[in-house]
């Protein structure tokens, strides 16, 4: 069967930054095409693609990453029953309870001693293991289930509950379904309940340098406000480990793994591809214009991307980084993205030429700046709005043609 995959490929130039450090401080790197490259690692770009989504998204469309979800979901259950506001203790409880419930883990107290959130003396709340994520349409889904059983908050009433294997499936059920646009397209593993797993429809690669990158030292010094003139020297030295580096960006979104994972429209009035169509196009906004915060006080790192194309895809994900496996060297005049934009706009024909890759396959070209005029055959010119709608009109004929909405 035909498949439908959005390959994103991005060049974007960032200034002396820090943006993706290793464990000693220094930005990371890797070694391609024999010379060491800058890096930022896919982790570094899918955090700030998902917090770029909060200005994109309603927050239902969302979803919490958490090993605190006895706090998370005793804000939900609280928020449906605000007179159990003041027994915490027990809200909290009844929380952990529901969760080890829903996911098989061990929801409990850590070991390290701290306050609660209120700030009273008792301790920590109800931590899982490891990181859950979770929508919020499924904290307020376990949120209801809580309150069915255990109206007062009474954690043994909804443990005794829980045991009827009719109410645990409906509990199970619960973080098995309306999965959140961030959960969809970057998947989540629940390692005490493999069933609760979600393959993310996203594959986003480490974005590399185009050209050998090493990183340099700024030494600094600050200065006591409070000195004599009489006193000299800093009140502080330090230094701090930079590059800067015209990166490769690259990611590819599965359209119909997102689609089984949102599933289709959920109110009357909305159409079945409505879902994956916005999840889709909030995605591409998301990463061409995130950007991650690495040390950014310090440098102040602002860009966006001199330019993006867009695929898509009916056999499979495509990157283009072979284009630069042979490092690109300096302009005449300096600089990296017009050699750059040569080597794409050579590359990429050749290599769909090669491979038999249909001619007619939607493709768009965004890009700013004279010299990235080489890119301008590589498909429809574009603004991000008009790339994004288009992108969204796609996928849903595409979705369509399949006999998504029969």
């Amino acid at each position: 069967m035909t498949r439908t995959i959005l390959d994103v490929h991005i060049l974007q130039s960032v200034p002396p930054s820090n943006l993706n450090r290793d464990d000693t401080g220094t930005p990371k790197s890797a070694l391609f095409g024999g010379v060491r490259r800058a890096r930022v690692s896919s982790q570094a770009w899918k955090r700030a693609t998902r917090t770029a989504f909060s200005d994109l998204l309603p927050p239902s469309e969302l979803g919490v990453r958490t090993k605190k979800v006895a706090e998370a979901l005793a804000e939900h259950i609280t928020a449906l029953q605000p007179s159990l506001r003041d027994q915490s203790t027990a809200v909290l409880e009844l929380a952990a309870e529901v969760m080890r419930a829903a996911t098989g883990s061990k929801v409990e107290e850590p070991k390290r001693r701290g306050k609660s959130v209120s700030g009273d003396e008792q301790g920590p709340s109800p931590e899982s293991p490891y990181l859950m994520f979770l929508s919020e349409r499924q904290l307020d889904s376990l949120a209801s289930l809580a309150l069915e059983k255990a109206p007062e908050g009474d954690a043994e009433s909804f443990k005794e509950a829980a045991k009827k294997t009719d109410f645990k499936t409906r509990v199970r059920q619960a973080v098995d379904s309306r999965h959140s646009v961030d959960i969809a397209l970057f998947g989540r593993m629940v390692a005490d309940s493999p069933g609760l797993n979600i393959e993310g429809a996203t594959q986003v690669a480490h974005a590399l340098s185009v050209h050998q990158s090493e990183f340099e030292s700024d030494y600094y010094t600050a200065v006591d406000d409070r000195n004599r003139e009489d006193e000299s020297g800093a009140g502080m030295i330090g230094s701090i480990d930079f590059n800067s580096a015209t990166f490769y960006r690259y990611a590819a979104v599965d359209i119909d793994e997102l689609h089984r994972n949102l599933g289709s429209g959920l109110q009357e009035d909305m159409e079945l591809t409505t879902p994956v169509q916005k999840a889709a196009s909030a995605f591409l906004e998301a990463f061409i214009t995130s950007l991650p915060t690495g040390k950014i006080n310090s440098f102040g790192h602002h860009t966006l991307p001199a330019a993006v194309i867009v695929k898509i895809r009916s056999k499979r994900p495509i990157s283009f980084v072979g284009a630069f496996e042979k490092p690109v060297l300096r302009g005449e005049h300096g600089g990296y993205v017009e050699e750059s934009c040569r080597r794409l706009a050579a590359y990429v024909p050749d290599l769909e030429h090669q491979y038999g890759v249909p001619d007619a396959e939607p493709s768009w070209v965004f890009r700013v700046g004279a010299e990235t005029q080489a890119l301008e055959g590589l498909g429809e010119a574009v603004t991000l709005k008009v790339l994004m709608q288009a992108v969204e009109d796609t996928v849903a004929a595409r979705l369509n043609a399949k006999g998504s909405t029969s």
